[in-house]
């Protein structure tokens, strides 16, 4: 072994995909598939607004809610816009908006064009170039003397929540000048003071804009200048203080960058009839400067602008950098009642103090952006899985995803346009995603604080899967999900690992007793008490299972090991044994009685008596008839039934059930429940996959005669977090062919031109669990890491692999027996490294690697 200094490490950060200036790409889109796209620019648990394929700003997501289709205005015709303006040395003027053109299907309307910014000159072809967070978007047009980059991006540090968490969008607009002269060039932003408006509801006269906008009122803008920073600072007095879309706003750029001639308009003509939109255009197309104006009549929304004015040498390149932040504090529960804050909002005492904070901060938080990404980017991983795990992420910063004031994290299902889809942290739909716990280990944490502090029930020990907000134990919906239940159990160990947090296992591990006992409880789940369970199961299917099923009872097996070795630690030896041995019995009974040779089927087990199931368990969302119970699987082939045993891969804890079986099983989903066609798939419930996409579909039955009359309740639908799941445990089994055409079959659906990239639906936007993409990633490089026993895994085939923790990540390269782990961020303490297919090495003492530093290690296969 010999200790590398990192500088020496540095062609890990070079390119090896096509590049704009130092930003990583990773997937180029052009032509018709940038029609869909809308990337989310945004911190963990700010809100975000997303920028288009074509460069358009659009869904205005900063106001606590989400706002899909929402442009920060009363009318599309006045959504956030970025405007260009040249001058030549003749005299020669352009002016134009710095998008590209408007897609086809947004020509038509009633009324016409209902596209945002629909009416302004914009430039003739746009691309778009992606490797989350980062954006850029290439405008090009043969008749303008300069091409142009939008180039976006907000700091995303993994192991960095608090950086990960800034309301801001950082947006540079890259100006080449095409010609063999200087130009002069200006760049202008604009939008209106929204204040007041979150997306829900707008009143709306096409013809008479004297209508006051939901919510805005008496709203103004200033301009504003201090230390490094100077633009408009938006506010409103009259707004109620205590409203969700009650805050600030800034739009600001460098006031110290000796280039920058700054001018501004706080307010444009109020007369109506979009008469602001031609003084803006006006006014700047004339020069590229505004004057501003005051005005004796007001509007409740004045719209405002801030140019930046600049010479532009021969065939010169330069960029003009703007900064827009948010400050919306009143954060409200799930039923929109009680403000419960963000956390954020706790660090930032308005929009501007956002700016003044991060400006400084910015290079060393876009450096450590980079390095993540381009980590990542770089690494051997197959791409289309890298853009899964990667995109989907984004979900994170996403209106999906937020933190009270107290710094809890919490989650939504997903986003509908205007509102969240099902509510409270739903543990069996966050079971899957593993981006929480690799990325951002501290909030994970605060998850499992969530489920066993607040959603537990402490004399029952039934875990309501859907929290309360504000906390309150008596408002917690009185249901267990059996799923759900058992995954947060895996989950405290998975978090344990991760951490090396003793006391964090000490604290929850009496919560983990009771909730893995209520399986146990007369009229339970497991009443008799032998690793099996048989009970009324509700689960992410939103019915109840009756009887034994591989769904519930691989997380139940995975719960049972997760408990026996938290035991062991802890030295609660009964509990351990007894934990030990309902696994044994239960993984034994599994394959005896649910493997049919080909895959775990289920045994129907229809319920004599209502009466018989213990309170809390009985949703009542499936078969109203027990005795003859509808919306069950049957001896179908489920999609996902061995997701339990994805965990306890994940987790290190082995095979559940018989390696043999787990592997027949994985083939089996590949042969019965990829679909070549969906254009030839029957399916009465939602559709995600459509004419001739492919996919896995969630349940197969290879013998039509075997399917119930009543098949379970989304039996033909196509969920990609499923799918994820799935290939996930294919690469597991080394069927890496067959998983990456899962992946990729995932990924053409979400191709640009038919879905967003960065959003994967389910049941709501931005769904959850679609954010398993990143388990992949987790099974093609093997890796795991104990923080208890300080023991790092990664895979023995060569290459180079980005791994993360949630608390630190890094690179590891493989050659050989030879593996060099460097650490970018954080610190890794190691006492034992393990190649998967290959040997172990056991330290003498324990290592750490702190930040920027990496080692060698000469890992020898055991003969």
């Amino acid at each position: 072994m010999k200790i590398i200094l990192f500088f020496l490490l540095s062609f890990f950060c070079s390119p090896c995909f096509p590049q704009q200036g130092l930003w990583p790409v990773l997937k180029h889109y052009e032509g018709k598939y940038i029609e869909k796209i809308a990337m989310p620019v945004g911190g963990i648990g700010t809100g975000n607004i997303s920028i288009g394929g074509n460069g358009q700003w659009k869904d205005v997501e900063i106001m606590n809610k989400p706002g899909m289709g929402f442009y920060g205005s009363v009318t599309p015709k006045q959504a956030p816009c970025f405007m260009l303006f040249t001058e030549n040395e003749s005299g020669e003027k352009h002016a134009k908006l710095l998008t590209g053109p408007i897609p086809p299907s947004e020509f038509i309307g009633s009324q016409g064009s209902l596209a945002p910014n629909h009416g302004l000159p914009r430039f003739a072809s746009a691309s778009f170039d992606a490797a989350y967070p980062f954006a850029i978007v290439n405008l090009e047009d043969n008749g303008m003397p300069v091409s142009a980059k939008v180039k976006v991006f907000n700091p995303y540090i993994p192991g960095d929540a608090i950086s990960s968490g800034i309301p801001i969008a950082v947006i540079r607009y890259e100006i080449t000048n095409k010609t063999n002269k200087p130009l002069t060039i200006a760049v202008a932003g604009s939008l209106d003071n929204f204040i007041g408006m979150d997306g829900s509801v707008v009143e709306f006269d096409s013809f008479d804009r004297s209508i006051i906008p939901q919510g805005t009122k008496n709203n103004r803008n200033i301009f504003k200048q201090s230390s490094g920073l100077a633009g408009i600072y938006m506010m409103s007095d009259s707004v109620d203080h205590h409203s969700n879309a009650w805050g600030t706003i800034a739009l600001t750029t460098p006031a110290n960058n000796k280039d920058y001639n700054i001018t501004y308009r706080t307010q444009f003509s109020p007369k109506g009839w979009n008469e602001n939109i031609t003084d803006m255009w006006d006014d700047f197309s004339d020069d590229g400067s505004f004057k501003d104006l005051q005005f004796d009549q007001k509007v409740n929304d004045p719209r405002a602008a801030l140019s930046v004015k600049m010479k532009l040498a021969a065939n010169e390149t330069k960029e003009i950098e703007f900064f827009l932040t948010w400050d919306f504090p009143n954060r409200m529960d799930w039923n929109d009642k009680v403000i419960i804050g963000n956390y954020y909002s706790t660090l930032y005492d308005n929009a501007w103090d956002v700016a003044e904070k991060t400006l400084p901060l910015l290079p060393s938080l876009e450096a450590k952006t980079i390095d993540f990404v381009n980590l990542l980017v770089k690494s051997d991983y197959p791409s289309v899985m890298k853009e899964a795990a990667l995109f989907n992420s984004s979900t994170l910063r996403s209106q999906t995803a937020f933190r009270n004031k107290e710094g809890y994290f919490f989650g939504w299902e997903g986003v509908f346009a205007s509102t969240g889809s099902c509510y409270g942290n739903c543990t069996h739909v966050w079971n899957y995603e593993q981006s929480t716990p690799f990325l951002f280990g501290n909030l994970a944490m605060k998850m499992r604080e969530v489920e066993y502090q607040k959603a537990l029930d402490d004399s029952s020990g039934l875990m309501s899967f859907r929290v309360s907000l504000p906390f309150d134990k008596k408002e917690n919906w009185k249901s267990a999900a059996a799923d759900g239940q058992m995954g947060t159990i895996m989950k405290v160990y998975r978090e344990w690992q991760l951490s090396g947090d003793d006391e964090f296992l000490k604290n929850t591990w009496p919560g983990v007793k009771k909730a893995l006992s209520f399986a146990w409880i007369k009229g339970g789940w497991d009443a008799d008490k032998d690793g099996v369970m048989e009970g009324c199961q509700h689960n992410t299917m939103d019915i109840e299972y009756y009887g034994p099923n591989p769904e519930i009872e691989f997380w139940y097996l995975g719960a049972l090991r997760a408990s026996s070795k938290m035991a062991e630690y802890l030295k609660d030896k009964e509990f351990g044994k007894t934990c030990s041995l309902l696994f044994e019995n239960g993984s034994r009974w599994t394959d005896q009685h649910l493997f049919n040779g080909e895959f775990y089927i289920q045994q129907i087990r229809p319920i004599e008596n209502k009466s018989s199931i213990a309170p809390g368990l009985l949703i009542g969302m499936g078969s109203k008839d027990l005795k003859n119970p509808d919306f069950q699987i049957g001896e179908g082939c489920l999609v996902d039934q061995l997701v339990g045993q994805n965990m306890a891969w994940i987790c290190g804890l082995g095979y559940l059930t018989d390696s043999n079986h787990i592997k027949k099983t994985l083939q089996s989903i590949w042969k019965y429940n990829h679909v070549n066609s969906f254009g030839d798939q029957f399916n009465n419930m939602r559709s995600y996959a459509l004419g001739d996409e492919s996919g896995l579909i969630l349940t197969s039955y290879p013998d039509p005669s075997k399917r119930p009359a009543v098949p379970l309740s989304y039996a033909f639908e196509s969920w990609t977090g499923l799918e994820y799941t799935a290939a996930t445990g294919m690469i597991y089994e080394g069927m890496n062919e067959d998983a990456l055409k899962i992946i990729t079959d995932t990924r053409n659906r979400y191709d640009g031109y038919k879905r967003n990239p960065f959003n994967e639906e389910e049941c709501g936007n931005h769904y959850a669990r679609a954010m398993a993409a990143w388990s992949a990633l987790i099974a093609w490089s093997r890796f795991n890491y104990s923080a208890v026993e300080k023991e790092f895994s990664i895979t023995a085939n060569p290459g180079n692999y980005f791994w993360s923790d949630g608390y630190s990540w890094g690179n590891a390269s493989v050659n050989g027996h030879k593996v060099l782990i460097s650490v970018h961020h954080g610190k890794l303490d190691i006492k034992t490294i393990h190649l998967a297919g290959g040997g172990t090495l056991k330290l003498k003492d324990a290592v750490t690697l702190s930040e920027n530093n990496s080692q060698e290690f000469n890992v020898e296969s055991k003969k």
